[in-house]
């Protein structure tokens, strides 16, 4: 039987949608009604923009995004430093960004705030100037993040949490709703509180995550030697490095801590 090759389709365009002269957009693009696609902007295959959505200026997007009514990608950002020089936002493939959630332009010539791949933005999300979002991240209703902050793989922000300027939160780790994140959040540990403290291992994102048997062992270790050893953290880095097998999810922890700049979000007894 003979296959055969699926034709693209021209964007799909409600009439009273406002596309700028210089945008792009890729075929299977459906742009709905009242939305606006500002200059300099490229919509990926495949992504839908619903009505009234705001894809402002100098936007890049991956495909197959999926951006909600009232959304609003690419406006200026809220920072006294910018003085309209030339900044992106880049967006990766597949992503859920949800009804009025705001993505604001980098401040600094040719800056970006960026955006990964298959991450969900739920609703009244904020994601501020030079921001780094990896992969599989989630960040629930009226959850903000400052400028500059990085946020890892698979990581989960919980509602109407505020992330400080400048602030990693690490790969697989989880953030409690109506929680104060001033200070790193390591990888694979859940943080909670106002201001957040460390409370444990991230158990369930670790066994969704299929980590084995022997590493999630491992980072029990870990944690031991962080938070419960009494160690300063340099010597708990030291500890680990000795003891510990050199897997990528030790390896990515101890990188992180190595690059801690805040000061590490530590436990509630310290």
């Amino acid at each position: 039987m003979e296959l055969k090759a699926i034709r693209p389709i021209e964007p799909d365009i409600h009439p009273t949608a406002i596309i700028a002269p210089t945008a792009i957009l890729h075929h299977n693009v459906k742009i709905g009604p009242y939305a606006v696609i500002g200059p300099g902007c490229e919509i990926g295959e495949g992504s839908i923009i619903e009505s009234h959505a705001v894809i402002a200026e100098n936007v890049r997007m991956g495909k197959n995004n999926h951006i909600f009514p009232h959304a609003v990608i690419g406006e200026a950002p809220q920072d006294l430093k910018f003085k309209g020089e030339y900044s992106t936002v880049v967006i990766g493939d597949e992503n859920e960004i949800r009804e009025f959630a705001t993505i604001h332009r980098a401040t600094g010539e040719n800056c970006e705030t960026r955006i990964g791949s298959h991450n969900m933005l739920q609703a009244y999300t904020h994601v501020a100037h030079n921001s780094c979002f990896g992969d599989y991240i989630v960040v629930s209703s009226f959850s903000g993040v400052a400028g500059h902050v990085t946020v890892e793989d698979h990581a989960v922000i919980g509602a109407m949490s505020g992330v400080h300027q400048f602030v990693k939160v690490g790969a697989l780790a989880m953030v409690g709703g109506m929680s104060k994140i001033v200070q790193d959040v390591c990888p694979f540990v859940i943080a909670d509180g106002n201001p957040a403290r460390v409370v444990g291992l991230n158990s369930v994102g670790i066994a969704r995550n299929n980590i084995s048997a022997d590493v999630k062992s491992a980072l029990k270790e870990a944690y031991r030697l962080l938070f419960r050893s009494g160690l300063k953290l340099n010597e708990a880095i030291e500890e680990m490095e000795q003891e510990l097998p050199s897997t990528p999810e030790i390896e990515h922890l101890l990188y992180f801590l190595r690059n801690c700049d805040r000061g590490l979000c530590r436990t509630r007894d310290r």
